[in-house]
């Protein structure tokens, strides 16, 4: 019973207790405090992109494919890319309410950062004061922008619904646990529908769960009943769309682009390790092995089985890093909060360091950040965006002379009105070499399609992000060469991109 016991230092009432009087205490100035410290966080960790169309990568895809969904169209069929249908629906959702904008998706993912900050927030709190409660919200939202994720990546969307889960199976006493149970097996599902990956965190859920069911006394029958029932209840979401897309007589592209398209990626040279993620590990590895030695030695949890849980919880997502046969860096987001909450003894103030430790980590993770820098940067990016997009726009149009993105930035498409010359928008689809047996078609054949149409301008990049399909290229320089002339030429997280306009 010790994890119900609350008091002004460590913890939160009592889950037993009347709603009002959880209410009052979460209004108490310490924790007021603390959250408006941990929201003035996020927001400087996020605003300096709010605006740059080109932050990152991926997310101008799941854009570009929500965008065109507010049009009728349908990922998987119109546009082809192997994410869940669920996150090209919150793209949806953001654009249909807010605009096309760049700044709508960026402010939505800001409150879902706010969100998964304040979740943190209160789990911590289970274990320690409002400082390192505070602390562990601000370095979860700190190493999700270190990681890449200072954007509308997918894990900005999925980690609030993870942290929800460990929310609502935190209190193991809890009255209502199994339909607690039940309703993050749900949360787990639309997880899932945002990125498959989450599939080890999810089975680690379900196991505390069935765990916790099974020391209240739950017989084997019981537990298989619930275990089945925590299946479906995950699953049901992915079900809802896959019976969507049998209805419309797509099911194959959806089971193709969803499933086998994995399987098909061939794993990049370096596979799931690279040298270089030594260096960038190393602010987790700190933060986890800090707070495993300060539970070891310094002070024991104030809940010691609820702090395992948030250890089990770290592993169970270093699988869904782990997962893809390519890992890179920036997947590693996924781990922000479970390892700020494994890293709560060390910042525990009530240790023999006090609050050196919180302070330290908190100023080297925002030093590491190096805001001004990144400040002026994604200004740079905004502009030269603006920039290329007006040098493209009267060279191509809405029905012909489609722009081809053969290697940039997505968002192109939409910013010069363009049309576009094939549903595999996405450069990395028909330059990639590791994609070549994993979109459905042959890669070589659907460029030479491409360039047969005539581009009224195609976009490359000086240096490419992945291997390279060598015969595609082939036929892209040579095009380049024959029918095309450089024009505008910009920088590009840390690339030059270049638009080549078509001579008369």
């Amino acid at each position: 019973m010790e994890a119900r016991r609350g008091n002004a230092m460590t913890g939160p009432p009592v889950a037993g207790a009347p709603a009002g009087g959880r209410l009052v205490a979460w209004m108490r100035a310490p924790d007021l405090i603390a959250l408006a410290l941990v929201a003035i966080t996020v927001l400087a960790t996020r605003a300096v992109w709010f605006g740059d169309p080109v932050a990152d990568f991926d997310e101008q895809l799941y854009s570009f494919i929500g965008w065109r969904m507010t049009h009728g169209e349908l990922p998987f069929v119109d546009w082809w890319d192997r994410k869940p249908f669920g996150l090209f629906a919150i793209f949806a959702a953001i654009h249909a309410l807010f605009g096309p904008e760049t700044l709508a998706y960026q402010g939505v993912a800001c409150v879902f950062v706010l969100a998964g900050s304040a979740i943190t927030y209160r789990l911590a709190r289970r274990l320690a004061d409002p400082f390192a409660s505070a602390c562990a919200a601000a370095i979860y939202a700190m190493l999700l922008s270190a990681y890449a994720s200072y954007s509308a990546q997918s894990e900005v969307f999925f980690t609030p619904l993870i942290l929800g889960m460990a929310a609502l199976l935190a209190d193991r006493d809890h009255p209502h646990f199994a339909r607690r149970s039940l309703a993050a097996m749900l949360l787990g599902g639309f997880a899932l529908q945002i990125k498959y990956t989450v599939l080890p965190q999810c089975a680690f859920f379900g196991g505390w769960a069935l765990w916790v069911s099974y020391r209240r006394g739950a017989s084997n029958t019981g537990l298989v009943s619930q275990a089945a029932v925590f299946a479906l209840a995950g699953l049901a979401p992915t079900l809802l769309v896959a019976g969507f897309y049998a209805a419309i007589g797509e099911f194959d592209a959806f089971w193709f682009a969803n499933f086998q398209s994995f399987f098909d990626r061939v794993a990049a040279p370096q596979g799931r390790w690279s040298e270089s993620h030594w260096i960038g590990l190393t602010p987790l590895v700190v933060l986890a092995a800090g707070g495993v030695c300060a539970a070891l030695r310094l002070r024991a949890p104030h809940d010691a089985t609820l702090w395992r849980y948030f250890c089990g919880w770290a592993v169970a997502t270093l699988g869904t890093v782990l997962l893809p046969g390519t890992v890179y860096l920036y997947y590693y987001a996924a781990l922000a909060a479970p390892v700020a909450l494994v890293a709560v003894p060390l910042l525990d103030r009530r240790t023999p360091a006090g609050m050196v430790p919180g302070l330290v980590l908190v100023s080297i993770l925002w030093t590491l950040l190096a805001m001004p820098a990144r400040h002026a940067q994604a200004g740079a990016e905004r502009d030269a965006t603006h920039r290329m997009a007006a040098a493209i726009a009267p060279y191509v149009g809405a029905d012909r002379n489609c722009l081809f993105v053969w290697d940039g930035p997505t968002v192109l498409y939409r910013m010069t009105g363009s049309c576009t010359p094939s549903r595999f928008v996405y450069p990395d689809h028909l330059n990639n070499a590791l994609e070549t047996r994993a979109i459905g078609i042959d890669q070589t054949a659907e460029v030479a399609r491409i360039l047969a149409t005539r581009p009224g301008a195609i976009v490359t990049a000086n240096r490419p992000m992945t291997l390279q399909n060598p015969q595609a290229t082939a036929l892209v320089e040579r095009a380049l060469e024959r029918n095309y002339r450089q024009d505008v030429s910009v920088r590009m997280n840390d690339r030059t991109i270049t638009a080549w306009l078509r001579r008369p």
